[in-house]
């Protein structure tokens, strides 16, 4: 193992083998080594050698914040002051953001380096990456597939080495779907959990920053770090944090009660060998003492076009404000204000933030209003209902994070439906708010990763932790 490895990135640098500059420059080589997987569209070299040598001198002066030495990529869509943000798009070329995230300045406060941005499918909106303005982000166990998206730079920068964790979003398994593709662990926490300020808005009432590792206890130390009541956002939960670090092993001989759904792991769209390798961990569970029970979710059909109708009228709502005329791209000779609104976005956009900013103004219409958004919020109330009755008799819910592995590039993109479908399994979790997980569960034939997906309760993080170190140490695949 390379010492620069996240796991034990605090006792190297607590025993003063290895300083925070080491390690920045570890990640730069490897960056520079795997430019081909198109993962970062910024790369704050400079600026994170400097920041290292004074976290440096923190350290030896004993004043150094609990995230010191921790290297952190940001996916596009977070902003940092001074910097470029783009959400991969063309729309916004040229600009530079104005303030820093809640989340960002929360781990910039505890010494934490900021790499660089990640790239993503353009403005969140994709389960693979290849939206993006900036081209498609590689797999890194094979670069003819995907990376999972929307936050596939992200997943992959933790995946190749290029940072300890990456920061996320994650709208309907933006974070859990590309963590499942690459083999690393992706936490989607509690709608409000995190604030939302500073993070470009994609669907507000489904959007949550996730995060991406390689261990629990990084994951569960930049939670604690990240969380928490914010004045620049009126709807984060002022709930007290829990210190998530020292819950991982606390309930480490609990007996828990797991319901795994039963239509998905049966469904003719799943992958055998995805079925295969949850069946071995939910025996192994029940093997251990756990209570594993299967369950029918009724709602299940319901789910992703519920998610779909509510995400793309927020978005046609959201994006309205990129217009040309405040900041980032405008159309070179409009003929009035009309034609520059009208080209400006044309032009800026891609094909598919175009597809959903229409889906969602057809929606919104005053013809279909009733019809569509109405009733898909009302049966958005209802499957979070009945996900909260489940949690009455249960911990944790069980499902595949995604329906196959990772698939080529290009596979799908002919056929937006076929895309849509990827995220058959991670928008549950969205749409009733939850905080769900997904942590890596075997390979497949090709040595392609499988994620195993969990839900818990609002603002249960903890158990999901808890649960999750417990499978990860049943050494099951």
């Amino acid at each position: 193992m390379n010492t620069a490895h996240s796991t034990d990135h605090k006792t190297h640098l607590r025993n003063k083998n290895l300083s925070c500059k080491d390690r920045v420059n570890y990640f730069l080589s490897n960056i520079e080594k795997k430019k081909h997987l198109n993962v970062f569209l910024s790369v704050y070299d400079n600026e994170a050698r400097e920041r290292a040598e004074l976290i440096d001198a923190k350290i030896q002066h004993g004043t150094a914040g609990k995230l010191a030495g921790l290297v952190i990529g940001l996916k596009d869509v977070l902003s940092y002051k001074d910097h470029p943000l783009q959400a991969s798009s063309k729309i916004l070329n040229g600009y530079t953001c104005q303030y820093t995230a809640t989340a960002v300045q929360r781990l910039l406060d505890e010494d934490a380096i900021i790499i660089g941005r990640q790239n993503c499918d353009e403005f969140a909106m994709g389960s693979s990456n290849e939206n993006s303005a900036f081209g498609p982000v590689l797999n890194d166990i094979d670069n003819t597939r995907v990376a999972g998206g929307s936050s596939g730079g992200s997943a992959v920068a933790v995946m190749a080495d290029l940072c300890d964790i990456s920061i996320g979003s994650d709208t309907g398994g933006s974070v859990r779907q590309p963590a499942a593709f690459c083999g690393v662990i992706g936490l989607k926490p509690t709608y409000s959990r995190i604030s939302r300020y500073g993070l470009i808005a994609y669907g507000s009432s489904f959007d949550c920053i996730g995060i991406f590792s390689k261990t629990i206890e990084d994951n569960a130390l930049v939670l604690e770090t990240i969380a928490g009541a914010d004045e620049f956002d009126s709807t984060v939960s002022h709930r007290v944090v829990p210190k998530f670090t020292e819950e991982i092993n606390s309930q480490i001989n609990r007996k828990f009660r797991i319901a795994y759904m039963r239509d998905t792991l049966e469904s003719d769209s799943l992958q055998s060998e995805i079925k295969n390798s949850i069946y071995a961990t939910l025996d192994a569970l029940k093997a251990s003492g756990h209570e594993v029970e299967p369950i029918d979710f009724k709602w299940n059909e319901y789910v992703l076009p519920t998610y779909y109708i509510l995400a793309t009228a927020e978005a046609s709502s959201n994006l309205s404000r990129y217009d040309g005329v405040r900041y980032g791209y405008r159309t070179a000779k409009p003929a009035d204000l009309h034609s520059l609104y009208k080209k400006t976005r044309s032009e800026g956009f891609g094909k598919e933030v175009q597809r959903r900013i229409m889906l969602g103004t057809f929606v919104l219409s005053a013809s279909y209003y009733d019809a569509y958004y109405n009733k898909a919020q009302k049966v958005r109330r209802m499957i979070r209902d009945a996900i909260k009755k489940i949690f009455e008799s249960y911990d944790f819910i069980v499902l595949p994070t995604t329906p196959t592995t990772a698939f080529k590039l290009g596979e799908h993109t002919k056929n937006p439906v076929e895309m849509y479908l990827a995220d058959l399994y991670s928008v549950q979790a969205n749409v009733a708010g939850v905080p769900a997980i997904s942590i890596p569960c075997g390979q497949d034939a090709n040595n392609l990763p499988i994620g195993i997906q969990l839900m818990a309760d609002d603002f249960e993080e903890a158990k999901l932790f808890q649960l999750s170190e417990i499978i990860l140490n049943l050494n099951v695949n």
